[in-house]
């Protein structure tokens, strides 16, 4: 579905365990964030789609739903631009698990929300996710299901002979 940028839409839907709903945490394009180390809390961050290889992505543009900023999903490959970037908000030193998080886009300072409203025809019932200029209720999201990378304690050091 193509929003009104021409963007690939993001949406919300209510399943937790949803194959199309799985995003790929990765560093800034500079490469600064090595699979498996955890997440500082205030790090910058890219959230590429598994199944299609693009990254959450915003700019000043109205959402088609709700009149908030408009949330795509953008480049190739993980590759995008420099508005793929999002700061994770949370309370402590790294992101947990089961901790409840905010992302804040680093070129438009809004955070990534979701409201409710819902799609008609063709994707009834998914959920228009935006940007929020101000923190609230709407903007925290949690890790529900994937697969989680736990760091090795010495990288040089194997268990295999």
């Amino acid at each position: 579905f193509q929003t009104g940028s021409g963007q690939q839409s993001v949406t919300g839907v209510e399943a937790s365990d949803d194959a199309n709903s799985y995003w790929r945490i990765r560093g800034k394009s500079d490469g600064s964030c090595q699979r498996g180390t955890p997440v500082k809390c205030g790090q910058a961050i890219r959230l590429t789609h598994v199944n299609t290889g693009k990254n959450l992505h915003t700019h000043h543009f109205p959402s088609p739903l709700s009149n908030n900023q408009e949330v795509s999903a953008f480049g190739d490959d993980g590759e995008g631009d420099d508005l793929d970037i999002w700061i994770v908000q949370c309370s402590g030193t790294y992101w947990e698990r089961e901790d409840a998080v905010r992302f804040k886009h680093v070129g438009t300072e809004v955070f990534l929300s979701i409201t409710g409203e819902q799609y008609g025809h063709p994707i009834r019932g998914q959920r228009e996710v935006h940007g929020m200029p101000t923190a609230n209720h709407h903007n925290y999201w949690k890790a529900m299901e994937g697969v989680f990378i736990k760091p090795s304690m010495d990288p040089a050091k194997h268990d295999e002979l």
